[in-house]
């Protein structure tokens, strides 16, 4: 399969997502709640999702498709695509406009294209694994602090913060008085371009899905950074992947303070 050409497509499929997003921005939206009621869906995920979905089926029939919404369509394939149409709903329907379109291929276990576009910056992140990543083709690095004092990081927080015992509430608290600042983007994607891109020192967050992390963190990696993740172990109905993204350096003080509060990674 020749990658440039898929990215190519992809490219393509993410900015006329992109443009229907940007058409019905700030309009009169039908959204409904899913697992909580600050947990929300639009028709704006759904219509997005349909025609990435449909894209993909137009030009590779027989690879598998796990997305937000639908889940897991057709496991056969060794190639599998992984969609978030629209992460940072939440910021979408408030008009607020950090929001963007999150596309990654996998084949078997390993990532190899990444694509994340932010429809009201015009920014277009992306990588083929081994070669780099770029903004609006111009390559990007992940920065070069060496001290949590210098740094600005970027977290979130789960849907089920009020209920969950991993809320991210003790790590945000045991980190934000020793950093230069923090950020609440409420989007994971652009959290882990914004430091694949140096704008953002470091990030972390708990319990986020696969494809809220999957095209940003070949981002990071290939941008030169730092990734690790672990899993929250499936008890009392939660589940769900944490992560932390930074510099090699950074991510080690980010983890060792994470630690001291809570042995997630």
């Amino acid at each position: 399969m020749d990658l440039k050409e898929v990215l190519s497509n992809v490219k393509a499929w993410a900015l006329e997502v992109g443009k229907i997003q940007l058409e019905k921005f700030n309009g009169d939206i039908k959204y409904s709640s899913k697992s909580t009621k600050i947990d929300m869906v639009t028709e704006v995920d759904i219509l997005s999702e349909k025609i990435i979905i449909e894209r993909i089926k137009e030009n590779y029939p027989d690879h598998s498709i796990l997305s937000e919404e639908k889940g897991k369509l057709n496991s056969e394939s060794p190639y599998t695509w992984v969609i978030d149409p629209l992460d940072g709903t939440n910021n979408y329907l408030h008009a607020f406009p950090i929001f963007c379109i999150s596309i990654a291929l996998k084949h078997l276990e390993e990532t190899v294209l990444g694509v994340v576009y932010v429809p009201k910056l015009d920014e277009m992140f992306y990588s083929i694994k081994g070669e780099g990543a770029f903004l609006n083709g111009e390559k990007i690095e992940v920065g070069k602090k060496e001290q949590l004092g210098e740094c600005i990081l970027t977290t979130g927080f789960p849907y089920d913060k009020k209920i969950s015992e991993h809320n991210n509430v003790n790590l945000f608290t045991s980190l934000v008085r020793d950093l230069q600042g923090i950020r609440r983007t409420g989007s994971a994607a652009f959290d882990l371009c914004s430091v694949a891109c140096g704008r953002i020192d470091g990030y972390w967050e708990l319990k986020l899905g696969l494809w809220d992390l999957a095209a940003g963190e070949l981002i990071v990696r290939e941008a030169g950074g730092k990734v690790i993740t672990s899993k929250i172990k499936k008890e009392n109905g939660e589940e769900g992947t944490n992560i932390i993204a930074a510099n090699e350096k950074i991510l080690g003080l980010i983890c060792e303070r994470i630690n001291k509060v809570h042995k997630y990674f």
